[in-house]
């Protein structure tokens, strides 16, 4: 079976959160099960891309192709790496940015990028079976498989796939530039068209033959209001087709048995003493007192109020009350930002590092003993995975992945704590809780470190629910 992964970024090429992990984790997973998968993962040639990993790159083929009335067209850039070939779509016209998004013609960079994938797929001597997309940057390659090359000889049995990372990001766009910068007519509309303009994540979602998002919990969240942005009404009609699978994190990366960052790589066996070493060596480093006895407390997040930064602001001083250390790594809203650097100027023992570095980031999460992950809406989450990986508790809202994944002290094989409102006082609750227990029971606060620790979000189950979608009825041609 071949599959391509058509992705607007895959890491360690390009990243820009959770999109990345997963298109840099799943794709070698599925490989590993052995089922004779060919897979192939197409994403931009990003300026940051070119600067890191020129010296890898093949050049492989250029194709010239017509977007609306644009004669235009792509060289392609192949590598191999665990088993999975990578093409990068070069043109710098779209891709030679500073950034990945955030661009003024973001819509015809992605529709180009889109089409750039169709063509390599017709350019290819051998047929695919399988075109997996994922989130709005993406969903073009469906629509124009479907709506323009649905005669096709090469392409007329692909099925297709696509995959909601996040629904709250929907690839929006006036009408007026369907046909202009899209090179679609009006007979998509129907497709296309919500709310009286251009929705992406729609189309997604209509035309493709599977639709998959990143949690069990989110998948059933998204069939109301508050966490579609608008789309329940469009998932509840496409809910036969609809699946949830958790993601993963891979353990070759977040393991602080083989981390080579971390200032003492360390395991179950002796965890104690490896987070003491990591937490004194963090508290030196970034200018905390160095106290090993202290819980220190974590976020590492985007500063976003979908991560629950507000809730977390409005409990901050009554939580540094306490005899405690926190860091905080990430940024995002320029608000947000600001409020907890003053946070950091009134008392010492908090600590503001804005941006992301993503070794630091490994050492506190080996130094932390709490991971405060609070969100409003989280479709899985992959950072309260990593935070029981290096044993550092997680305290999580009841919602989306994080509803999938933590088990809250009290039941059996509790791994974390949990709160179900999204109000800060019942957080605030949540972290007193934790607290007692950190300095009242240390042989409880143990145990409950320990299942963190244990608990496994390998990618190989999820890979395997990947691979019956792939594999369902006639889908790919069995």
């Amino acid at each position: 079976m071949k599959i391509l992964f058509v992705a607007s970024e895959a890491a360690p090429y390009s990243s820009s959160g959770g999109l990345g992990d997963v298109i840099g984790s799943l794709p070698k997973e599925l490989v590993k099960l052995g089922e004779n998968l060919s897979i192939t993962v197409i994403t931009p040639l990003y300026r940051s891309t070119r600067e890191k990993f020129s010296k890898e790159l093949s050049e492989y083929k250029t194709i010239d192709f017509n977007l609306s009335w644009r004669k235009t067209g792509a060289k392609y850039y192949k590598l191999t790496q665990g088993g999975v070939s990578y093409v990068f779509v070069e043109n710098n016209y779209y891709f030679d940015r500073d950034r990945l998004y955030g661009e003024y013609d973001d819509g015809e960079r992605f529709a180009f990028f889109s089409m750039s994938a169709i063509e390599f797929l017709r350019s290819e001597s051998e047929t695919n079976d399988i075109l997996h997309a994922h989130d709005w940057q993406t969903a073009l390659s469906i629509v124009y498989l479907k709506r323009l090359y649905q005669h096709d000889e090469k392409l007329k049995d692909l099925k297709t796939v696509f995959t909601i990372h996040n629904i709250e990001y929907q690839g929006k766009f006036g009408l007026d530039i369907l046909g202009d910068v899209f090179g679609l007519n009006d007979n998509v509309r129907n497709d296309i068209e919500f709310d009286g303009c251009i929705n992406l994540m729609k189309s997604g979602i209509m035309l493709a033959d599977y639709v998959t998002t990143v949690s069990p919990s989110y998948a059933d969240e998204l069939k109301y209001d508050f966490y579609s942005f608008g789309l329940s009404e469009i998932i509840k009609a496409n809910e036969e087709k609809l699946y949830g699978i958790i993601n993963g994190i891979d353990y070759d990366i977040y393991s602080p048995q083989n981390d080579e960052s971390l200032y003492k790589k360390y395991s179950l066996r002796n965890f104690r003493s490896g987070k003491t070493e990591n937490k004194i060596c963090l508290q030196r480093d970034i200018g905390l007192d160095v106290n090993a006895e202290i819980p220190l407390l974590i976020m590492i997040t985007r500063l976003t109020k979908q991560k629950g930064i507000d809730l977390f602001l409005h409990i901050a001083r009554e939580v540094l009350s306490e005899d405690v250390q926190f860091v905080i790594l990430g940024s995002g809203d320029y608000e947000y930002e600001k409020e907890i650097k003053i946070l950091e100027y009134q008392d010492r023992r908090f600590k503001a590092i804005i941006g992301f570095n993503r070794e630091l980031s490994h050492k506190i999460y080996a130094a932390g003993d709490i991971f405060l992950m609070p969100s409003k809406q989280e479709p899985c989450g992959l950072s309260q995975l990593i935070a029981c990986s290096y044993g550092s508790v997680p305290i999580v809202r009841n919602v989306g992945g994080l509803k999938d994944t933590i088990i809250p002290y009290g039941c059996n094989n509790s791994n974390g704590f949990k709160f179900d409102n999204y109000n800060a006082h019942d957080f605030l609750s949540e972290i007193k809780k934790a607290l007692d227990l950190y300095r009242n029971n240390k042989k409880e606060w143990n145990e409950i470190l320990k299942r963190s620790m244990k608990a496994k979000f390998s990618w190989t189950d999820s890979a395997k629910e990947y691979l019956v979608i792939y594999k369902k009825d006639e889908k790919t041609n069995e």
